[in-house]
């Protein structure tokens, strides 16, 4: 009995320590759960009911105003236009049918379509974008529930197709598909806003609960060097081409030459920036295929290459008198022909230029006399210059899909293919990259990067940045630069671009009449590079006439449109002191 007692003892004395610690433990643990709540609801409270009030929250996106296109005057060459969107959020349509008929009669779709959005079982749903912001009014008048009526922003072009391959254009999402609108697009996009609107469990708005709006900023405008009136005018002068010639395409562009700013640059036939999903004339007929689309689109002075033809000789000229191969008074004698290798290469006048010195060689585009001095230069020597021009290289324009130029590598080029290369063909290069160099040559510094932009202004923020292009080394001394600008505007005065003279101005230039491949399908493409005032080149233009029918040669066709160019914009440019 004794030992029953003391084992009794022993069993209670346990039991009551593991009760007292049991109660220890829940005191403590209710203390902490108790410090805890008190420190969610005293310091987490604000961060909590922040996020209870975002499980029911709506939101939606507002676009922001997307940064105008500003020319050299101040034009607005693409803007916005205020616009709707048009949505539904299911669980708040009350009268589904009435929804159903409204917005089919209102926006002219299809009673289908609209009840399969509207049955959608999802937070929002969009009917139609891009609504007229009067129509937008009109539905949102209606009160109708559920139904949510948001301005947006569509891109309008306020003169149509004028630079519209320069331009480009924005989608659906208004953000861009070609031209500037691409390039520049972290400069002209700007930052969304949103309404954010309560809901309960069912993702009702709450009544009187009213909306919460971020609001969006806009994107900063793009000031161009891209001057209205100058586009323009090339763009009539490239239209007549192109409808009088019957061509294939034509391409006109004026640059600044100290700077490679572009005031202007059209390729004929252009597109409907406002409509650019509707093919044109050109193209009617044909599917409606992304290649299609990017056909019409294709900007033919930077996206294209083509054989320059004699407009090349500028560059074997200016690398002959920079290496001494020949000087402006070196005499030679043109038969007609050149036999070079086992090749008889004929020079464009058939009977030959007889006995002259190297200055009417180039007024009179004579070939063997520049294939003379590319074989005086060399196969070595001649590619460097064609490097150190940077010929090889892209210009960097501030376009996107700039084409490389096609050249032959140093070990294929024998005497044969540099005598063609000599007087511009064999090779092909885009219109731009010519004139980069070119303008190289005569400027006296160095080939200049072309480009359109000059500066982004965001007065919202108040930020503005200017862009900077980089200029190369000096091409050629400043003695063959003098030289360069003599010959060149002898080709105008007496020579073969006699139909580029502008009374009043100098002027200085080359013409170019090369054959397009394959050879012998009689297509040539007719061309003349000229540039003004001679003695201290300020502006150059290039036109560019792509398969005219009938008369084919550069000094007749395409030099008559650079004159005409010129008797408009050197007065003009001439009050505006050339800048």
């Amino acid at each position: 009995m004794t030992v029953i007692n003391s084992t009794a003892r022993r069993n209670m004395t346990v039991q009551k320590r593991k009760t007292f610690i049991i109660c220890v433990l829940s005191v403590a643990a209710l203390l902490a759960l108790g410090v805890r709540v008190g420190y969610l609801m005293i310091f987490r409270s604000e961060y909590y009911s922040e996020q209870a009030q975002e499980l029911h929250e709506r939101e939606r996106d507002i676009k922001a105003a997307r940064g105008r296109i500003i020319d050299a005057t101040g034009t607005v060459l693409a803007d916005n236009k205020t616009v709707c969107t048009v949505s539904v959020i299911h669980s708040q349509v009350k009268e589904p049918e009435k929804v159903i008929e409204v917005l089919s009669n209102k926006l002219g779709l299809s009673e289908e379509y609209v009840r399969k959005q509207v049955e959608k079982r999802s937070s929002r749903e969009r009917i139609k974008s891009n609504v007229s912001k009067e129509m937008g009014d009109q539905i949102r008048d209606l009160d109708l529930a559920g139904v949510k009526v948001d301005e947006d922003y569509k891109r309008y072009y306020p003169y149509g197709e004028l630079a519209s391959k320069v331009l480009g254009f924005t989608g659906g999402d208004n953000q861009g598909i070609i031209g500037l609108e691409v390039s520049y697009e972290k400069y002209l996009t700007g930052t969304k806003g949103k309404i954010l609107t309560l809901t309960d469990a069912k993702g009702i708005e709450l009544d009187g609960m009213g909306e919460r709006r971020r609001e969006p900023v806009a994107g900063s405008d793009l000031y161009v060097s891209i001057d209205v009136n100058i586009q323009k005018y090339a763009t009539q002068l490239a239209k007549q081409a192109y409808e009088t010639k019957q061509a294939r395409g034509v391409s006109i562009i004026v640059m600044n030459v100290k700077n490679g700013e572009i005031l202007a640059m059209t390729d004929v036939p252009e597109f409907d920036l406002n409509e650019p999903f509707v093919l044109t004339q050109e193209f009617a007929g044909q599917p409606e295929t992304q290649d299609t689309f990017n056909q019409m689109w294709r900007n033919g002075c930077i996206n294209d290459t083509y054989e320059p033809g004699s407009t090349f000789k500028i560059i074997t000229a200016a690398a002959g008198l920079e290496s001494g191969a020949v000087t402006l008074n070196d005499n030679f004698s043109c038969p007609g022909f050149i036999i070079v290798d086992d090749r008889k290469i004929r020079c464009h006048k058939v009977a030959g230029h007889g006995a002259e010195d190297f200055v009417h060689a180039v007024m009179n585009s004579c070939n063997p006399v520049f294939i003379t001095v590319g074989l005086r230069i060399g196969v070595d020597r001649y590619y460097e210059y064609f490097t150190k021009f940077g010929l090889r290289q892209k210009t960097g324009i501030d376009l996107p899909g700039e084409a490389g130029t096609i050249m032959h590598q140093p070990d294929k080029i024998g005497d044969v293919e540099l005598a063609t290369i000599s007087f511009g063909q064999s090779f092909q290069i885009t219109p731009i990259r010519l004139m980069a160099t070119v303008a190289g040559i005569i400027n006296g510094k160095g080939a200049v990067t072309p480009h359109f932009g000059v500066k982004a202004v965001n007065e919202e923020n108040g930020t503005i940045e200017e862009f900077v292009y980089p200029l190369s080394d000096p091409l050629v001394s400043e003695d063959t630069t003098q030289k360069m600008r003599y010959v060149l505007e002898q080709v105008v005065e007496n020579g073969g671009g006699k139909n580029g003279y502008v009374e009043g101005f100098r002027v200085g230039g080359k013409t170019a009449t090369s054959q397009t491949l394959p050879r012998g399908t009689g297509r040539y493409i007719a061309s003349f590079l000229g540039f003004a005032p001679a003695d201290d080149p300020q502006v150059m233009a290039l036109a560019i006439i792509d398969t005219p029918q009938g008369t084919y040669y550069g000094g007749q066709i395409a030099a008559p449109i650079v004159r005409q160019l010129f008797e408009n914009i050197l007065p003009y440019l001439k009050e505006k002191h050339y800048q």
